[in-house]
Parts: C-alpha cells; sequence; structure tokens
C-alpha cells in the first residue's frame, strides 16, 4: 500500500513533526512503503487562480506540486500534518491544498475522480496548537475536509492537541504520541 504524508510546518523536529513521526512508524512496521514530503523546503507556490487547470485539470505552473501530483494520484493513504496558524492550515500546507484545485477541476468539471485503488482511499489529519479551545481545530479541519474530498479520499481521522506551542511539549502531553501512533497503525489496515 502507498501512503504519502505531508508535514505543513515549518519548524523542523517540532510538535507536528513529532506527532507525524509516531503516525508514520506502524505504516513502515508494516512494510507499506511511505513517501514523506515536507512542504517548509519544497518549491511550491500559491495557486495563481489563473484558470489553467479549468478544462485540463492539470495545473500549467512547473513546480514541486508535479511530484505531489503524481504521489496523490498513486496514495491510498494519506496523512496531512500541520500545525495550527491564525485558525487555519499552516502556509505551507495551505498552498499545498490550494494547488489542489486541478484535481477540484478534473473531479468536478471533467467527472474524473481519482480512482480508490485495491485497498480504498482512507486519511489522517493531524493538528497541533498552543490555542486550547476548538475553534482552531474546526476551521484547519474544514480546510483539511475539503482537501481530502476533493483528491477522493472518502473519510479520514483527525486528530487534535491545543495548548500545545513550545517546541517538543507534545511529547509532554500524556497521550498525544500514542495516539498519533494507534492512528496510524489504524490506517495501516
Amino acid at each position: 500500500m502507498k501512503v504519502i504524508a505531508f508535514n505543513g510546518s515549518p519548524r523542523p523536529g517540532g510538535n507536528t513533526e513529532m506527532l507525524l513521526r509516531e503516525a508514520l512508524k506502524p505504516l513502515r512496521e508494516s512494510g507499506h512503503e511511505v513517501r514523506l514530503f515536507t512542504l517548509n523546503i519544497m518549491h511550491v507556490r500559491p495557486c495563481q487562480d489563473c484558470g489553467g487547470c479549468a478544462t485540463t485539470g492539470i495545473c500549467i505552473h512547473a513546480d514541486d506540486m508535479s511530484t505531489i501530483y503524481d504521489a496523490i494520484r498513486e496514495a491510498e493513504r494519506i496523512i496531512l500534518a500541520s500545525p495550527i496558524f491564525f485558525y487555519s492550515l499552516s502556509a505551507q500546507a495551505k498552498a499545498m491544498v490550494d494547488r489542489c484545485q486541478s484535481f477540484w477541476c478534473e473531479k468536478y468539471r471533467m467527472n474524473k475522480s481519482i480512482p480508490a485503488g485495491s485497498q480504498g482511499r482512507k486519511g489522517l489529519l493531524l493538528l497541533v496548537g498552543g490555542m486550547k479551545k476548538d475553534d482552531g481545530r474546526q476551521c484547519a479541519e474544514s480546510v483539511a475536509k475539503a482537501f481530502f474530498r476533493t483528491v477522493s479520499v472518502p473519510e479520514h481521522e483527525t486528530l487534535f492537541f491545543g495548548g500545545i506551542d513550545a517546541k517538543g511539549d507534545v511529547g509532554k502531553h500524556p497521550t498525544a504520541l500514542k495516539e498519533a501512533y494507534e492512528a496510524g497503525r489504524r490506517l495501516a489496515k
């Protein structure tokens, strides 16, 4: 089974990366092919709303999204991990999501969905942020739901850990890393 994961955090070794690393462990242990995209080090231009993909479903801009598009088409499991910034996904994650407008055009204008593959398509959303209120989770999850739906992932699980801000604090949470590992194990099935 092919698994892709997007690390949307700009902070190396931070809370988002720690959660993602735990979620990926059982997938790797099960022998699944895992491909990790660290969005902060990739060249992904924001969507230009140019309409270039409107009739073809193919983005006309050439950058690292070309590799991501191919990986999304082949994946049966997709993990999106992001810190919550101003009630939403990070800019790195949001730029990638916005560039999936080409998939939206392909799916809803051209009636071509990404095939489910032999294992079906499932997702996992990992969110972490300093805010304790649930508002940030709800807003970020709305964006992620639209992304998953657009790339033909009919179901996903969400894990959110709020009140976690300083680098490494997610490791001090009593259950966060264990919950991320268990979510990865469920995704492996």
